[in-house]
């Protein structure tokens, strides 16, 4: 595959800086927003962004818009077209030996990020993407750091407490999309490689203003209470008291641009998780008030649960995927002992959901039916 680039963006972002930065992800929701704040954290690197060339007008879209809300990222941003599902990111040799000679370090954030992945598609994009990535790092003689996004959900079926020092304790995983990010973390902690891995939980919009790009994870139960009759009946899977851990996106971007800034983060998997999550009845009762409506919640066992919603016209109708189910039903806590320790240097810590759960079911009103809500990040 021949390489394309950007060369208004490569022209102007070649000749500012010798540090650059491989970034995968771009124009994704958080790629799109990630990238703005690492710029202002390190005025003396520039981003090279691997797209696929069928989204390349989408991320030249992406890369103005960003320019004009925020100039001090004006040509310091280049867009390659490349593959992270093809070996050396399906860049012609001449690109890749001058990406390999320039880069300093790379954030890895492209992936496929759907419950209801198959395993085919999920081996390629999430386990091969990131085995290729790795692969033409280690060809980078310059390469400082690899800040790889996975995810709290390797952990999987684990139950108690699941640590950020942990990675295979034996678990089996609730569908393909855990078990490829699983895959995938494996290749980043055997690569050998300074890298910095960042786990977050169930990622919901911005806690100031309620954006979001999708309307997945607990969103999926708010529509269903936006259907459903008040007074009414409302479902509560199994007993209600699992936690549920729910991350604002802006505290994901910070935690990640901070500590993928500071070299004491080098060798480190952080857990970008909630420490005081609250449980799947809590949550449910704080959309219901949000929304005005009353319900008697019903305990319905998860095997049951999933057996009424697996049905296509029931899933189509309230649009909740089955799958999601389990993460309402799944007790364990994720220890973010490290994070909360290396974030509180900066100054940085995850809000109490409570406090904004208020600002998402807003946006949630506002937009809904024009975003959609099928992949969970």
């Amino acid at each position: 595959m021949k390489a394309t680039t950007s060369r208004r963006s490569r022209s102007k972002s070649s000749s500012r800086s010798s540090r650059a930065v491989l970034f995968t992800g771009f124009p994704g929701f958080i790629g799109a927003r990630l990238i703005p704040r690492l710029l202002e954290l390190q005025p003396d690197t520039d981003f090279v962004c691997l797209v696929q060339e069928k989204f390349l007008p989408a991320a030249r879209k992406s890369e103005e818009e960003m320019a004009s809300a925020h100039p001090g990222t004006k040509g310091r941003l280049e867009l390659v077209a490349g593959d992270i599902t093809m070996p050396g990111l399906g860049l012609a040799d001449e690109e890749s030996g001058r990406l390999q000679k320039r880069l300093t370090g790379c954030h890895h954030l492209a992936a496929i990020y759907d419950l209801a992945v198959s395993r085919e598609l999920g081996l390629r994009v999430n386990v091969e993407g990131t085995r290729n990535v790795v692969g033409f790092l280690k060809d980078c003689p310059k390469l400082e750091r690899f800040d790889y996004v996975s995810t709290a959900y390797v952990s999987g079926t684990a139950v108690g407490v699941y640590r950020e020092t942990d990675l295979d304790v034996g678990q089996r995983f609730k569908n393909f999309y855990e078990e490829t990010k699983f895959l995938a973390e494996i290749e980043v902690a055997e690569s050998g490689l300074p890298s910095v891995i960042y786990r977050p939980g169930i990622v919901v919009g911005d806690s100031t203003t309620g954006v979001t790009a999708k309307f997945d994870g607990p969103y999926f139960s708010l529509n269903a209470m936006r259907l459903l009759p008040s007074p009414g009946v409302f479902m509560k899977v199994g007993t209600g008291e699992a936690p549920v851990n729910l991350v604002p996106v802006d505290f994901v971007l910070e935690a990640i641009a901070r500590l993928s800034t500071w070299p004491g983060a080098i060798g480190k998997t952080y857990n970008l998780t909630d420490p005081k999550p609250l449980t799947a009845f809590q949550i449910e009762e704080l959309f219901a008030h949000a929304l005005g409506k009353s319900f008697i919640y019903v305990p319905i066992p998860l095997p049951v649960a999933k057996l009424i919603f697996a049905p296509p016209p029931v899933e189509k109708w309230f649009g909740m995927p089955s799958q999601t189910l389990d993460y309402f039903d799944h007790v364990v806590m994720y220890d973010c002992t490290q994070a909360t320790k290396d974030l509180a240097r900066f100054g940085v810590k995850c809000p109490s959901f409570t406090d904004y759960a208020q600002r998402l079911v807003g946006f949630y009103l506002k937009h809904v039916g024009e975003i959609s809500g099928r992949a969970m990040a």
